[in-house]
């Protein structure tokens, strides 16, 4: 494939040159040019902003704090940013509590607190036990900044393992606390914690834990090949663990390691990015059982989620059925054709997830994006189906494989979230908690339509409006998308959508492919070389918010982040006209060199990679950092990133801010770092005002009637 193939940018479209004079356009911080030209596959690719790749270097630091001081300046003017911040702290300093995790006759719990920034973890002794803090993040830093990360406490109640993060990233540290005394041990501190869960002996003498590699001469991209499964025993150092799996080499995989509950079965898992994964198991009972990896399903394309109970394993898989199906395995005869299905492939519905609880098996379907749950025998047979308050997403049943209690959650577009507690046994089911947000959902209505792609797929979308709403093409939309990695969008009571629904404005959430609602057929034809089809079902989307008179371009509003960050940046570079403002949060956006920085590598079988021929024509057709064309009009732009994001490198939204400034003749572009935060955000109340406020606000100024430029 040569540079002057049709399918591909020419090097003129990868390095933007100013804009011409455009006298509206805001005066932004200065930024260098420094062009880079380098032949890729036969196609020369010019980048003008390599130099911002480099986070560390004092001119990107420079760099990044005016264009913060520049967009929050401006970003503090807009109408009604105050009123919209004072709306979210009513709805987001609310009081809340999870459903309690039960570890013999102790029991576990978070709450959110109207007066806190952060959530607090308690335990108490019983259920009706006095409440007393194990774990509080707001007592740990003065700026907020050191997180709490995954917890687990030992099957024995006594320990508990739990990670410290940095700013909300990433990378972490593990410690133990001796839950009765509260009292953090000095010997057990593992460093490299960032995919580590520690999965406990019966007895609570130890746990197995994936641990990666702090040294900084392994390039970060490269991290992921170095993991290796260890089993750390209470009271060793940690630099003595025994290695249980050694690294696989590849920065594409991740590792795993469950042991079941009775500690007989350790299963481990080498994931093949999203697309397929390798499953072992030991049987630590047996003479030698500890050295011996047993393969369970090794070599083939598809993706395994075991479960473990009493001797048998439970085996949950797209293996030829892309809508998922149960196997029951006898541990003692895995091969692949003495597998039994327990649950068969359902045409109607996917089979999103499977666990063991209360001696059965507790299934959770997604039919149409929407939940369905189902308590099944462990032959497979059918015991009932569990009630639901209405359509919408439910998180478990969750609870012990040996043990009749359990919990799920609740929620829907107009639902806040609540958790029932359920008996597997007889089914009764009660209320236990129901968040109380000060809203009042009645005004509004949730409608799922369907609507035909660019190729004629059928596409689902959930719109929430008010119901008095008029089809003419006045009202503001606000177009929510992701579309990749098996993530299903399923309806989600989301809080700070209510200010933006109150002021008449519609919200719209797209079920695209490449996510799970529809089984992993929709995941694949939304990943590698047919990724375009998630932004044409994007925007096919907005195309049937507009044909159906929901609202007009220049009052439609997009948002997206991470691999919805990539969705809104490349539907803005390939439809500039069909949108009024982008939201683009974390995002992947440099398509051609994605794969090395942060956890780049990981997504490879995602995306694919530009060291791939083939690949590299379809990256380098949609990269939305290649694709800005200067001149061109496009819509105001939000670019929001954080100072200490390890997983998506903000060097995307660094670099993409730079080029849409020089080269759009439209709306402005503003890039807003948010300070000790992660990819996630920070973790605290405070910071999601400010950001969802920022937001709002922002969509409100650019789909307003008649928007101005900001002025200076």
């Amino acid at each position: 494939m040569t540079a002057s193939s049709p399918l591909l940018p020419t090097a003129a479209s990868a390095a933007p040159a100013p804009a011409p004079e455009n006298p509206s356009r805001p005066a932004y911080p200065p930024t260098r040019v420094a062009p880079v030209t380098n032949a890729l596959h036969g196609v020369e690719i010019t980048d003008p902003y390599r130099w911002l790749e480099d986070g560390d270097a004092p001119e990107v630091k420079e760099w990044m704090k005016a264009q913060d001081a520049f967009t929050r300046a401006e970003l503090a003017r807009l109408p009604e940013r105050d009123a919209i911040a004072s709306r979210l702290k009513q709805l987001f300093y609310i009081d809340a509590v999870s459903a309690p995790r039960h570890r013999k006759g102790r029991y576990f719990l978070s709450r959110r607190h109207a007066t806190k920034e952060k959530s607090v973890v308690y335990w108490k002794e019983g259920k009706s036990g006095a409440e007393r803090v194990l774990f509080d993040p707001n007592t740990w830093s003065e700026d907020g900044s050191v997180s709490l990360g995954g917890w687990e406490v030992s099957w024995d109640g006594k320990n508990v393992a739990y990670k410290i993060q940095q700013n909300n990233s990433d990378e972490a540290t593990l410690y133990v606390m001796d839950v009765a005394s509260g009292k953090r041990s000095e010997v057990d501190v593992i460093e490299g914690a960032k995919y580590a869960f520690a999965s406990w002996t019966p007895s609570g003498d130890g746990f197995y834990y994936v641990w990666l590699p702090t040294d900084p001469s392994i390039p970060v991209a490269e991290r992921p090949g170095y993991a290796e499964v260890r089993f750390h025993r209470l009271g060793q150092d940690p630099k003595q663990d025994r290695v249980v799996r050694g690294r696989t080499g590849d920065p594409r995989t991740f590792l795993n390691a469950s042991l079941s509950k009775d500690g007989r079965f350790l299963v481990l898992t080498v994931s093949h990015g999203w697309t397929s994964a390798d499953v072992y198991f030991r049987d630590l009972r047996r003479p030698g059982g500890h050295a011996v990896d047993k393969p369970l399903a090794v070599g083939r394309d598809a993706h395994y989620n075991v479960e473990v109970y009493k001797d048998r394993l439970y085996v949950h898989t797209d293996e030829g059925a892309p809508h998922y199906r149960v196997f029951e395995v006898d541990p003692d005869r895995p091969d692949r054709a003495a597998w039994k299905e327990i649950v068969p492939e359902r045409p109607d519905a996917t089979l999103d997830s499977v666990s063991i609880v209360g001696g059965h098996l507790a299934l959770s379907y997604l039919k149409d994006a929407s939940s369905r749950v189902e308590v099944r025998a462990l032959d497979g047979k059918l015991v009932r189906e569990v009630p639901l308050p209405g359509i919408g997403t439910v998180g478990g049943p969750s609870g012990l494989p040996d043990e009749d209690e359990a919990y799920f959650s609740f929620e829907s577009y107009t639902s806040p979230h609540e958790i029932h507690a359920t008996s597997i046994k007889t089914g009764r089911t009660e209320l236990y908690a129901r968040i109380e947000v000060p809203i009042d959902p009645s005004p509004f209505s949730v409608e799922q339509t369907f609507f035909p792609s660019k190729d004629g797929t059928k596409i689902s979308m959930f719109i929430v409006r008010r119901k008095d709403m008029k089809k003419d093409g006045s009202s503001r939309a606000l177009l929510y998308g992701y579309g990749g990695f098996q993530m299903s969008q399923t309806p989600a009571f989301t809080s700070s959508m209510y200010p933006w629904l109150e002021r008449g404005g519609v919200y719209a959430v797209a079920n695209l492919r490449g996510g799970g609602e529809y089984g992993e057929a929709w995941h694949r034809d939304g990943m590698l070389l047919k990724k375009q089809n998630v932004f044409d079902d994007f925007i096919a989307a907005a195309e049937h918010l507009v044909g159906e008179g929901y609202t007009r371009p220049e009052r439609l509003a997009i948002l997206g982040g991470s691999n919805g960050g990539l969705l809104v940046g490349a539907a803005l570079t390939q439809r500039p006209d069909l949108f009024g403002a982008v939201l683009c949060g974390v995002p992947l956006l440099d398509m051609v060199r994605y794969h090395l920085f942060g956890s780049g590598k990981t997504w490879i079988s995602e995306y694919g990679s530009a060291d791939d021929p083939e690949q590299f024509k379809a990256l380098y057709a949609y990269s939305p950092y290649h694709h800005v064309q200067s001149g061109k009009r496009y819509p105001p732009v939000l670019l929001l990133s954080a100072d200490s994001d390890d997983r998506v490198d903000p060097m995307h939204a660094r670099k993409f801010a730079a080029a849409l400034q020089s080269a759009s003749a439209g709306g402005p572009v503003l890039l807003r770092i948010e300070r000790n935060a992660g990819h996630g955000g920070a973790d605290l109340i405070k910071s999601a005002v400010a950001k969802g406020a920022d937001q709002i606000s922002f969509a409100l100024w650019a789909t307003s009637a008649q928007a101005p430029a900001i002025k200076r």
